[in-house]
């Protein structure tokens, strides 16, 4: 393994390719008290297709990376959570629009439950009887969803955002789409994304690079070198809809209000960009929250964000409000000034610091440790590059992202009114 001791940290991270084609990250933190270890795939809702034989392209259902996840869990001599039992550890995993992981968490017996997790990760088993009786649950979980109003706003913005991305799908799909899913399609979906070239596994805690290599060793099976080609899709530059409206039981109306930026590779700077243009905008700290909040307009479930993965990206404004088509325009006035007369200096660097202070207070916790760079891996990017970048953004990188980046009147609102 490569060790790179990070500069700013200190902290010393241990790299390699695996024979497999499976690259490894080692975060050893002695001091801690556990261990968190993810194992995931790049794949996820997003990723809705199969090559087929003859150099086509298959669309599958919608919400197969989901259901695959349930699935994987079962083996033809018992269930992973189960083994897990065992071993006291605490297992848990979840498919995004990008990746589905897998993770532990445990304090004692971590070797035992890492043993589990390259295991069954690599042993899918589906039948016909099985995967009917998942088809049961999941469509279950879905009108649960449904009936969510928050959830219930969130897609539906995204529903007007994106005219063709895959990303205005449910990642569970849907109750038909579901339906659809066979044992074979299952198997085809894993052989095709479940190669370890193109999964990563990430260790952070109380664990040596050694006891990891080791065990990956004796568990990880040879694959061939393939990698599913990058998501391709058509989006338009402009939004599908700009007004989304429904109505459920909610005691005031939820909105979100999202504007669509241009499909971009992500960088460590763009990451970086993005953790302090929210803040700056409509962070807690911003002119544009208080004159909200003054207002009326919003209270404390106001929140603000940055949403982005293969072939999209959105800038996020949502909560409860009496009044969203006056926040919609109180938001684009605050974008046109900015873009204009420019940053305030101060609270552009007040708002670097504390982005930064926070990221690295996070980092005391193996599970946050883990986590970051997975999505590090899975963006493409250099692990921890992105606190790198934070620490060293300027504030004319900072005003230009804020110009090419967002167009204030490209945006759809989305609002779920009281019956």
């Amino acid at each position: 393994m490569t060790a790179v001791k990070h500069p700013l940290l200190g902290d010393t991270l241990y790299t390699c390719t695996h024979p497999t084609g499976l690259p490894i990250v080692v975060w050893p933190q002695p001091k801690a008290s556990s261990v968190y270890a993810v194992f995931a795939t790049r794949y996820g809702s997003v990723h809705n297709t199969l090559p087929t034989a003859d150099g086509g392209i298959e669309e599958v259902p919608a919400g197969i990376a989901h259901y695959l996840e349930h699935k994987l869990f079962e083996s033809e001599s018992g269930d992973a959570f189960t083994r897990y039992a065992k071993t006291g550890a605490s297992a848990n995993a979840y498919t995004t629009f990008d990746r589905t992981a897998y993770l532990f968490h445990a304090t004692e017996n971590v070797l035992p439950s890492l043993e589990i997790l390259l295991d069954f990760v690599q042993d899918p088993y589906f039948t016909q009887e099985t995967v009917q009786k998942e088809q049961g649950i999941i469509g279950q979980e879905i009108r649960m969803g449904e009936d969510q109003p928050g959830r219930r706003v969130f897609f539906n913005l995204l529903r007007g955002l994106f005219a063709q991305h895959p990303v205005r799908i449910d990642i569970a799909g849907t109750v038909e789409s579901i339906a659809c899913i066979t044992p074979d399609l299952l198997y085809r979906c894993y052989n095709q994304y479940y190669n370890l070239h193109n999964m990563v596994l990430v260790v952070a805690g109380n664990i040596t690079p050694e006891e990891v290599l080791e065990t990956a060793d004796r568990l990880l099976k040879p694959a061939p070198a393939l990698i599913p080609a990058p998501l391709t899709c058509h989006e338009p530059a402009g939004v599908l809809e700009e007004l989304v409206e429904d109505s459920m039981p909610v005691a005031a109306p939820l909105f979100y209000l999202g504007f669509k930026e241009p499909a971009l590779e992500q960088t460590p700077a763009l990451m970086a960009g993005s953790r302090v243009l929210v803040e700056l905008i409509a962070g807690k700290s911003s002119p544009l929250y208080t004159r909200l909040m003054d207002e009326g307009l919003i209270n404390d479930q106001f929140e603000v964000e940055y949403f982005a993965g293969p072939g999209y990206g959105a800038w996020l404004v949502g909560g409860e409000s009496a009044n969203p088509q006056r926040i919609k325009e109180l938001v684009q006035e605050e974008l046109r000034r900015l873009q204009k007369e420019g940053l305030d200096p101060a609270a552009a660097e007040a708002v670097r610091r504390g982005a930064y202070g926070r990221l690295v207070a996070g980092l005391d916790d193996p599970s946050d440790c883990a986590e970051l760079i997975l999505s590090h891996l899975v963006d493409g990017i250099r692990p921890l590059s992105e606190l790198d970048a934070l620490a060293a953004i300027t504030l004319e990188e900072l005003e230009t992202q804020l110009r090419t980046r967002i167009d204030p009147d490209v945006c759809t609102l989305s609002v779920v009114n009281p019956l």
